[in-house]
């Protein structure tokens, strides 16, 4: 189990990578070794090539990838399964989060902000526009989508501090939680299959159908993983890119809300740029010798891509560009991954961080922090991390 000084942490922003170069050997926390994968390209192929796959990462003679149970590191993930097994979970979602399908949900979506930013006005100052703002906008979002009461709103977050576990959690506080969070995705379905709605688990539940002979397991652990990734990332990137935005980059605030498809250049620009944790690597397994960058990988290796050096690789990002907020991208992103992993909620997490940021610069042009950058203390204790309070004035 480890713990984490909140107060000992940088900002994401300033996270140091080593310079992209060929895969290397190197290991994982618990001192098995693993191929590290960090130029843009090499990252890119191991993402997308089938050679490397999830699934074998949980085979009983692997070595583990956590000291704890947690929901990302669940066999039944979609995430973690690889061919026909993935391609038919990803089936029964992949038309919900088309771009058509989001630019459907903008004008609600941006009803919520405008809700939010009302009642943040009326808040004295200065305001926590954590609590306020960048916390219950995806709460709300995930929920509407789908169909979520307002108890289940208030144990999101209890949820996601154990399925996100950074290790810090004990073994059998993280096994209770998520014992009682797989028994509410069970429930549920149930619910949905008795009285099917509009919402995203009603639709989940006609496509499986459709698609027969999916298992019960997989389909709770992808209600699960809806329920707390559809809300941990957004929270995460937005509260991250207030600090960013506030503390370093207040000259490009106004600009922020004046322009929206500027709003929309600067989100791309965050969500490359700033990590939502710590972790350096998404791992692969090899399943036969495969050349990557000049080098054989062998069959039967760990590999951790890492996407935030990749997302730096002057070859691909040159760096008199890097950090112009209102440039386009030279190339895709991979904080989103790539291939046939790539994440399904990509267009929705843009979608909400570009109204967010436009709207709350907009109604709060003259927006900054209440205190110094370095004085704000962390959420910890999940995988990904974001200020616990960030205070503000206008």
């Amino acid at each position: 189990m480890t713990t984490t000084d909140p107060s000992t942490l940088v900002p994401l922003h300033r996270l140091h990578f080593d310079e992209p170069g060929p895969p290397r050997l190197g290991e994982l926390p618990g001192g098995a070794p693993a191929w590290l994968v960090s130029r843009y390209a090499d990252v890119r192929q191991v993402l997308s090539d089938p050679r490397f796959g999830r699934s074998r990462l949980y085979a009983a003679d692997a070595p583990a990838l956590s000291d704890v149970p947690d929901l990302v590191n669940n066999p039944d993930l979609m995430f973690n399964q690889d061919g026909p097994d993935h391609l038919r979970l990803r089936r029964t979602l992949r038309r919900a989060f088309t771009p058509r399908a989001v630019a459907r949900w903008r004008p609600w979506i941006a009803a919520i902000v405008e809700q939010l930013l009302d009642r943040l006005e009326g808040r004295p100052q200065p305001a926590d526009v954590v609590e306020e703002f960048t916390l219950p906008l995806p709460v709300a979002v995930i929920s509407r989508l789908m169909g979520l009461d307002d108890s289940a709103r208030d144990r999101m977050r209890h949820w996601s501090e154990h399925a996100f576990s950074d290790g810090s959690h004990s073994g059998e506080e993280v096994e209770s939680v998520l014992k009682e969070f797989s028994a509410f995705g069970a429930e549920l379905l149930t619910e949905r299959r008795r009285a099917p709605g509009d919402d995203l688990i009603s639709s989940l539940v006609r496509a499986a159908d459709e698609e027969g002979g999916l298992p019960e397991a997989q389909l709770v652990s992808l209600v699960c993983g809806l329920v707390v990734g559809g809300h941990d990332s957004t929270m995460t990137m937005l509260g991250n890119a207030l600090l960013y935005l506030l503390g370093e980059r207040p000259e490009s605030w106004p600009r922020i809300g004046a322009d929206e498809e500027a709003a929309g250049r600067a989100a791309d620009r965050l969500i490359h740029l700033v990590p939502l944790g710590d972790d350096r690597g998404t791992a692969r397994h090899t399943a036969v010798d495969t050349e990557v960058g000049g080098v054989v990988i062998p069959a039967g290796a760990v590999v951790l891509a890492d996407c935030g050096a990749a997302n730096r690789d002057p070859a691909v990002f040159p760096r008199h560009t890097r950090d112009d907020l209102f440039a386009p991208l030279e190339a895709p992103t991979l904080s989103f991954g790539a291939g046939a992993h790539y994440c399904l909620g990509a267009w929705l997490a843009r979608t909400e961080l570009q109204i967010a940021l436009h709207r709350l610069s907009a109604r709060f042009p003259g927006l900054h922090l209440a205190e110094p950058a370095d004085a704000v203390l962390w959420r910890t204790g999940t995988t990904s991390r974001s200020p616990r309070r960030l205070g503000v004035r206008w």
